[in-house]
């Protein structure tokens, strides 16, 4: 019997080639093969061999990657009903073959394609992510995480993965190499695999911003995704034709106090841009509180204020000029603001 063989009058041939590949017992019986022919087939030198408890791999030698992470994730999965194979299905076929189970740390940002993360053959285990009431335990290469609020995977070669915040945060937990999480931190926002505040916010819900050496990765972190944003900006303004604006400037009251910095502001118009930055952490809600101060109170003084954020300036760009050419446009309409003073920031 070979892996490519119909094992009962429930062919595999529905399956793809890694599900042919890598079985469950309970998928193998439910394909007709008895305990005992799987224990045979499992003996020393024999066709198939055990690759997990109840993850049986048909064939002899070594496991690819794909079959690791597809070995771990049966592995790691709640069991279907009883009498109902796990077997894909329309739509989100993962989420009905690996129930309750995800990809996350090292291996899964291998999977979104990070460069600097070790090929999934090197690593010395693949973390799996479950929620927190599950009973499973860690075992050979397969390390069981748990979760109380499992987040939604994405679909990365058919397996479900943890997002890559989740993902880093998961794997910059097992990391002491200040180093290598400053590498992982800064390509998640260098590489476009996401904005810095999903990332910040997933390492305070983990609770790896008392560490030092990832607090030092996150300051990094937030200037690059500081640098890449700003561009983002300089480059809708040209792109866009929208009039030059003064770029990062300080505003006060003639004689008064300071009344906040400003990426951008037309003078003119009374219109002041900013983009949100904010890296989220334990003070987020004071640094909020700041922020809605100084808008507001440049707003009573008749300034204009557009919010843009790193993620909004990536997707919609084209929008995002909309909306600054709008209210440059609508200053036509309204009563003069007050006068301040531009210095330069």
């Amino acid at each position: 019997m070979t892996h490519n063989t119909p094992l009962s009058p429930r062919p595999l041939r529905h399956l793809s080639d890694v599900h042919r590949r890598v079985l469950t017992t309970a998928q193998l019986r439910s394909h007709g093969v008895p305990a005992a022919e799987i224990t045979e087939q499992c003996r020393a030198g024999g066709p198939w061999q055990q690759l997990l408890p109840g993850v049986i791999l048909l064939h002899p030698g070594a496991p690819t990657g794909e079959e690791r992470l597809h070995g771990a994730l049966l592995f790691a999965a709640r069991e279907p009903a009883p009498g109902v194979p796990a077997q894909p299905g329309a739509g989100s076929p993962h989420r009905t073959v690996y129930p309750e189970a995800m990809i996350t740390g090292l291996a899964a940002l291998t999977l979104h394609g990070f460069s600097a993360t070790p090929p999934l053959l090197s690593l010395d285990h693949v973390d799996v992510l479950v929620p927190r009431l599950r009973r499973i335990r860690s075992t050979s290469y397969v390390r069981v995480l748990r979760t109380s609020a499992l987040p939604t995977p994405e679909a990365v070669t058919g397996l479900p993965v943890a997002p890559v915040p989740r993902a880093l945060a998961d794997a910059v937990a097992d990391l002491t190499d200040a180093e290598a999480v400053r590498r992982l931190l800064t390509e998640a926002v260098r590489g476009h695999h996401c904005e810095p505040a999903p990332v910040v916010r997933a390492l305070n819900e983990a609770k790896l911003l008392s560490r030092p050496h990832v607090v030092d990765a996150v300051d990094s972190l937030v200037a690059e995704g500081r640098a890449i944003a700003e561009d983002r900006l300089y480059r809708m303004v040209r792109e866009y034709g929208l009039p030059d604006p003064v770029w990062n400037v300080d505003l006060r009251l003639p004689g008064g106090p300071h009344l906040g910095g400003l990426d951008a502001y037309w003078p003119e118009q009374a219109v002041a841009l900013e983009l949100d930055t904010r890296a989220p952490r334990q003070d987020e809600d004071a640094l909020w509180s700041e922020y809605a101060g100084k808008r507001e109170h440049l707003e009573r003084l008749g300034i204009t204020v557009v919010h843009l954020t790193p993620k909004k300036l990536r997707d919609t760009m084209e929008q995002q000029a909309a909306v600054v050419r709008t209210a440059l446009m609508a200053s036509e309409d309204r009563d003069p603001a007050a006068h301040v003073v531009v210095l330069p920031r």
